[in-house]
């Protein structure tokens, strides 16, 4: 296959395997390090824990959160507190938790906290399984679509009633920090 627009870096094995770096966002980059120095590389020694992991729990997003007077949807988007949240996947975790996006991240609870963590979790692991969200230009390594889009509660449902419950509430769009975000102000407090 040829090389295809906005592949940055192209790798061809001897066994034939082509690996592509194709970033037309230009969000990525390529470095590369040793595993046991991978800590130390100034791009990820200031990173939060991976979602997925055990260190990242209730109450370490507790301590995080503590002080910080920015709304619960940029402190979750910022990389320092969790890695690898992008801004689809906060605004359904969020819902599921029942955390508006406007809530000051100082005032979250610790049963908030824990809410939030287990809907990034569910979110995320959901997402993992259902192979990602396509839109646009995004596919699976093995070139396939992602179909998580599928299953989104609230990102992109400008309008549409509230899902899976009976609030009356309908899904709202507002701007935060420049991202689109969707959530029920009736379900989301």
């Amino acid at each position: 296959m040829p090389d295809a627009p906005h592949d940055h870096v192209v790798l061809r094995l001897d066994d034939g395997t082509v690996i592509r770096f194709n970033d037309a966002r230009r969000f990525g980059l390529l470095d590369y390090v040793k595993r046991d120095e991978a800590a130390r590389h100034p791009l990820l020694a200031g990173l939060g824990p991976e979602p997925l992991e055990a260190e990242f729990n209730g109450p370490y997003l507790l301590a995080k959160l503590a002080g910080k007077i920015t709304p619960i949807k940029s402190a979750l988007l910022d990389q320092r507190i969790v890695a690898g949240l992008g801004n689809i996947y906060v605004c359904e975790a969020l819902f599921r938790a029942g955390v508006s996006p406007r809530r000051l991240a100082a005032s979250i609870s610790r049963g908030r906290a824990d809410r939030l963590v287990a809907g990034i979790r569910s979110v995320l692991t959901e997402a993992i399984e259902a192979g990602g969200s396509s839109l646009r230009d995004y596919v699976q390594a093995d070139g396939e679509l992602g179909y998580f889009q599928h299953r989104w509660a609230v990102y992109g449902h400008e309008g549409d009633p509230c899902p899976g419950c009976d609030c009356g509430g309908r899904v709202r769009r507002i701007v935060q920090a420049g991202r689109s975000t969707y959530f029920c102000g009736k379900r989301q407090r």
